[in-house]
């Protein structure tokens, strides 16, 4: 299986997409580009502004849409006082 990750954010994020991507490798899959298609799609975002949570959703959605079969998942950090909001279900 194959798996693409996306990263917004800070030093820390990229450092948890690196362990993310160990970890799914270190079970099988393979880490692919965008561009190559993928079964699986990891958002790991920093969403302490409006802008990251929209980025976050619209990489999601157009990964959904380019790829009907994927799975899609979002980990992010986030300020505690702004819980995502998201309009509906992206599944």
């Amino acid at each position: 299986m194959r798996v693409c990750f996306y990263t917004l954010g800070c030093k820390v994020n990229q450092n948890e997409t690196g362990a993310l991507a160990q970890l799914f490798e270190q079970n099988g899959f393979t880490v692919v580009e965008e561009k190559d298609g993928a079964d699986v799609y990891v958002v790991n975002s920093c969403t302490v502004t409006n802008f990251g949570d929209q980025k976050s959703r619209k990489w999601l959605r157009r990964a959904k849409r380019e790829n009907p079969g994927a799975v899609t998942v979002l980990t992010r950090r986030r300020s505690r006082k702004k819980p995502l909001k998201l309009k509906k279900p992206m599944w």
